[in-house]
């Protein structure tokens, strides 16, 4: 069959043509190959990462690189080469990121191949695994529960298909879906197998119009990128008024030849200019998500790392999570004496399951044989009725489900059954309805025939990831489908605070401000519907929770939308891998620690490398304004007006070890610090008195030893010298107190910085090349008072502003006690 090739905008039903598919054999190799010369393909671009052309653009093409080429070109139009030092920066800023992001990008490409949902078409035939982008027009492709819907089309079988489309509409409840109805891309299956054409693919599909896979995708908050942002808008509006006096007093009140203003102008200008902070925040997500790849971990929203890292409430699933995924049938307990006549029904019930889950599986694995009953009505299992059943005409309708939710609670059955549970196993029943499974009365009046026992493995590094998030004071709340009693024998084991008092959720009270109520005092919680943990995620967010979300099954999709972070294992339905922004493509729930590390060391190391770069464009900002409002003042109180004291050369070598480099490694260092709210108002604590200080001790310095406009030469030099020292003094100390707490390689990395500056200042040579003349014994004497009283002032600051908010101040770090915590700059992970 064909689509009708004017079948509207996608959304309206398609009519389809019989004799050119075969809908029980598929396409052909040959009709394949037709449409994917006419280009009738599903060729909608990946989300992963964007091209090597865009990444470059990104990183060229950027305001800091147009405000320092503008300043390039001015320094070089008055012939000095060496002034333009600093244009070096646009080449290494591009560079690096550019490098870094490519890096990134085949990283997080290679890992997306491989947790890419891959849709089963038919094809010859045969039914094959076929990329999402492989796909073609008119493609028969099946469908089962859990499978994402990946182009639009029309079903053209169903078995009571049930497809949840809240992703596109917002309406959580599943819409049956019958032959001939659409079905839309970014949709999944709830329930029940089928299978259907495709009629619009690439970019005509539904979701692909709304711009994503899903139209309720939302990127991650990243309160560190939004904090830069306001640095950058704060650096950008003391910048026009600085720079406006700078210029007026280098060209109007100095006198200066043309020449001279201009170099001294753009001196002024550059170190304003933020331009490594955008450079390092963006580095340190990169290579965030390259260590991250080397675990098998799919970082689908590079601020994932950082979200995850400023959880408090982590909410996970038992099966697949705590537990391993795969389970084995540890026992089939007969309740009438009829042990074959329940294998019988077990045998057959998996057979005539075409998408068995792991359950399932355990049982077709141990009841072998199947009897060959023709089934007459199916109902699948959902997570919200909690059991699937199928009819055999004559050979009876059977059902398998929770007990607990099958019987009376009451009953021997359910109390052996809730006794067998609390030894942490699983249990279902199977029964024998008196009614059809289709019937709308279903399941009816049944009758327990066996409990089948099913065993999970307890992952072995579930407890020492639980005691890790306890160590970090994230809460774990264990929320699951399965019987209560055996989801908190399962928590209890693992020594999990409240594991052994397990919530039923269906006693759960549905006002918010009440389950919020009751999430804060239970961790366990049993027989939980789909919609349910979603209202969880709901309550804790309420209460000023950030909430990680973990799940792998097509019940979690909801509530792995709706949280802050959405993790999803690797072996997960295609629905869940989808919307969760984290993929563990190595179903290990003791990744997470990993993730929750890196996104520390990003956090941490970017809070560090702003207050470097903010401090360094406050005393930019004040010591601009303060040379250019003494040329005002000298109009009006008639005393010799002072050019700006630094070459763009003074302040390129400025940057080199108070910045630059330290800043480069400090990015990248290993980090475990907590994460913590308040990035930008923390950052200007810290920077704002840190430049102030260093603005106003570097003016005075320079004020102390200027000789006026008759200076010669030798005394300009010696002037602007002695300021240099004195700012990066000052500079030097703000390096050390960010560096802190002090580990061996930071106070290398401090010793190294102050060495690089003693060999340029003690050298003939580069002090011949940069312009530095410390030979003045009482200029340079006066620089080192000034340089030593700045020291003392940004140290007491930072001890004062620590006792006021209450941040605990440290010079060395702690040993690690316990191997997991306690060392702030040990990555717990590495």
């Amino acid at each position: 069959m064909a689509p009708d090739e004017n079948s509207g905008d996608g959304v309206t039903v398609a009519t389809l043509t019989a004799g050119e598919v075969d809908v029980s054999t598929g396409l052909t190799a040959a009709q394949v190959s037709r449409r994917v010369a006419d280009g009738r393909t599903n060729d909608v671009p990946g989300r992963a990462s964007r091209s090597v052309k865009e990444i470059v653009r990104a990183n060229v093409f950027t305001r800091i690189n147009a405000i320092l080429g503008v300043l390039l070109i001015i320094v070089l139009s008055t012939g000095s080469v060496i002034d333009g030092m600093f244009g070096l920066l646009i080449i290494a800023n591009s560079a690096i990121g550019i490098i870094q992001e490519v890096r990134a990008k085949q990283t997080l490409d290679k890992l997306a191949i491989v947790s890419q949902a891959k849709p089963q078409v038919r094809r010859d035939g045969a039914s094959v695994s076929v990329a999402p982008n492989e796909v073609v027009l008119d493609e028969i492709i099946e469908l089962g529960a859990g499978d994402q819907i990946v182009v639009d089309g029309a079903v053209v079988e169903g078995e009571v298909l049930e497809v949840d489309e809240s992703l596109l509409t917002g309406e959580a409840d599943p819409v049956h879906k019958r032959p001939g109805e659409q079905v839309l891309s970014g949709s999944f299956v709830v329930s029940g197998s089928g299978a259907y054409q495709a009629t619009k693919v690439g970019k005509d599909a539904y979701a692909a119009k709304l711009a994503a896979e899903a139209s309720k995708f939302t990127l991650v908050h990243s309160e560190l990128r939004s904090g830069v942002d306001k640095i950058l808008k704060f650096i950008t509006y003391l910048m026009i008024p600085a720079g406006l006096l700078i210029i007026y007093n280098q060209l109007f009140v100095s006198e200066q030849n043309l020449g001279s203003a201009l170099n001294g102008m753009v001196a002024a200008l550059v170190p304003m200019v933020p331009e490594g902070l955008v450079l390092m925040t963006s580095l340190a997500f990169a290579v965030g998500v390259v260590r991250l790849g080397r675990r098998q971990c799919l970082v689908q929203e590079l601020p994932a790392i950082e979200g995850l890292a400023r959880v408090d409430v982590v909410c996970a699933d038992k099966t697949g999570t705590l537990t391993e995924n795969g389970m084995r049938l540890s026992e089939l307990r007969s309740l009438d004496g009829d042990d074959a006549s329940a294998r019988d029904a077990l045998a057959a019930m998996a057979g005539s399951d075409p998408r068995p889950n792991a359950s399932m599986l355990a049982i077709a694995e141990s009841c072998d044989g199947d009897p060959g009953w023709t089934s007459t009505a199916i109902a699948p299992f959902t997570s919200a009725k909690k059991w699937s059943g199928i009819s055999y005409g004559d050979n009876g309708n059977w059902v398998l489900g929770a007990p607990d939710v099958l019987l009376d609670p009451e009953t021997d059955t359910a109390r052996e059954a809730e006794e067998i549970g609390a030894k942490g196993l699983r249990v279902l029943m199977l029964g024998s309805s008196d009614l059809p499974v289709d019937d709308g009365a279903a399941p009816g009046q049944v009758t327990p025939r066996a409990l089948v026992v099913l065993e999970q493995r307890v992952r072995p590094d579930a407890r020492e990831t639980l005691e890790y998030f306890a160590d970090q004071h994230v809460q774990v709340k264990v929320i699951s489908g399965d019987n209560a009693v055996s989801v908190g024998a399962v928590a209890g084991s693992l020594g999990l605070p409240g594991g052994d008092r397990p919530v039923d959720a269906r006693e759960l009270p549905t006002e918010r401000e009440a389950l919020a109520d009751t999430l804060d005092t239970a961790t366990t919680f049993g027989r939980v519907r789909p919609d349910q943990k979603r209202e969880m995620v709901g309550a804790l967010q309420s209460r000023g929770h950030t909430v990680a979300m973990t799940g792998d099954g097509v019940n979690d999709v909801l509530a792995l939308k709706d949280a802050d972070i959405g993790v999803s294992m690797g072996s997960g339905s295609p629905a869940t891998r989808a919307v969760a922004q984290i993929v563990l493509l190595d179903n290990k729930f003791a990744t997470l620690p990993y993730v929750v590390g890196e996104g520390r060391r990003v956090i941490g190391n970017i809070e560090r490398v702003s207050n470097l770069f903010l401090t360094k464009t406050v005393y930019s900002v004040l010591l601009a304004l303060l040379v250019g409002l003494s040329g005002v003042l000298s109009q009006f109180f008639h005393f010799e007006p002072m050019p700006y004291p630094f070459l763009p050369r003074h302040v390129t070598i400025a940057a080199w070890f108070t910045i630059g480099i330290p800043a480069f490694i400090l990015s990248l260092a290993p980090n475990n610090e907590r994460a913590r709210s308040g990035f930008v108002p923390r950052v200007m604590r810290f920077a704002v008195p840190s430049g102030l200080v260093i603005g106003v001790a570097t003016f005075v310095a320079y004020a102390l030893v200027y000789a006026g406009p008759e200076a010669t030469e030798t005394q300009r030099v010696q002037a602007g010298t002695t300021a240099l020292i004195t700012l990066i003094m000052i500079a030097l100390w703000v390096l050390a107190i960010v560096a802190r707490p002090y580990t061996w390689w930071k106070v290398l990395l401090i010793a190294g910085s102050v060495g690089g500056y003693l060999i340029l200042f003690g050298l003939p040579f580069t002090r011949e090349f940069f312009k530095l003349d410390p030979s003045n014994i009482g200029a340079t004497t006066t620089a080192l008072v000034c340089g030593a009283v700045g020291i003392v002032l940004v140290e007491v600051s930072w001890w004062i502003s620590g006792a006021i908010h209450g941040e605990q101040r440290r010079l060395f770090a702690q040993p690690d006690v316990g191997g997991v915590t306690g060392a702030d700059d040990r990555d717990p992970v590495a």
